[in-house]
């Protein structure tokens, strides 16, 4: 059994600690980008780490973007914030994917290509918010503590797959009493984000409709994403595309529209 203080261990190692990415964030938060470039300046590992991002092939840069402040402008607050975030988690992902078939460059892909879909629902949906935008970075965030949590216990997690069949979100539940969307309130919760962004990452396990139907309609759409993007060859592979139990119902009104919104570039 996996108890509650074993996963707060490993959600507790999350919140960023290098200084001068605690501070870009900061900045960040108040709006103020050109600070942010400024300091994100003395990190060459994060200066790294953006440039190798934002030239990948999703966002579609004919030439090289290379310059810190340059970058910071393409990104915006909102995409900045989820940007340093998913940093974060590059720092703390592990060095050797031992569960998962992953490592740094396909756990990198998997959080591009989440936060760029995301974006894009999001502007669909007329919404600017960097919280909500960022919510988007639980996921990945969310898998990094289930690889942990799930490497202590192995061997128990392959008997429990092979014997029984079971999927990784029934195992996470039936040994930790957390499926992965609670695991992602958990984190939200340790990093002080903001209710609306707990309330959408609850309702996107479509199984909890909110009240709102705001907030319900992006639990819809952030269900749809996830099942979307972990339903890929690349995640198949990998063995994340047991953690969504697609709930047909409850996305059936967007199901056109997002795939619509999917195949624009």
């Amino acid at each position: 059994m996996i108890t509650e203080e074993d996963v707060q261990h490993y959600i507790e190692r999350i919140p960023p600690s290098p200084a001068i990415l605690k501070q870009t964030l900061s900045f960040v938060n108040e709006g103020e980008l050109t600070k942010a470039a400024s300091e994100a300046e003395g990190d060459m590992a994060l200066q790294a780490y953006l440039k190798k991002l934002v030239n990948r092939p999703i966002y579609g840069f004919r030439t090289e973007v290379s310059d810190i402040h340059q970058i910071f402008g393409i990104l915006g607050i909102n995409g900045a914030q989820q940007v340093l975030y998913n940093y974060m988690l590059s720092l703390l992902s592990p060095s050797k994917w031992e569960l998962f078939h992953l490592d740094a460059v396909s756990f990198q892909d998997l959080q591009a290509h989440l936060s760029r879909k995301w974006h894009k629902i999001l502007t669909h949906l007329s919404i600017d918010n960097k919280d909500i935008e960022s919510a988007i970075t639980l996921l990945p965030a969310s898998i990094i503590i289930c690889e942990a949590l799930f490497k202590s216990k192995q061997d128990e997690v392959n008997l429990l797959r092979t014997t029984s069949s079971l999927d990784y979100n029934t195992i996470l539940k039936r040994l930790s009493g957390k499926d992965l969307f609670e695991i992602c309130e958990t984190i939200a919760l340790t990093w002080e984000m903001p209710p609306v962004v707990i309330n959408i990452i609850h309702s996107a396990s479509g199984l909890h409709p909110d009240e709102d139907p705001a907030i319900d309609s992006l639990g819809q759409w952030m269900h749809l994403l996830l099942f979307y993007e972990l339903s890929n060859s690349t995640s198949i592979e990998a063995g994340l595309n047991d953690f969504i139990d697609f709930q047909v119902e409850y996305v059936a009104d967007i199901y056109e529209p997002f795939m619509a919104l999917m195949e624009i570039e």
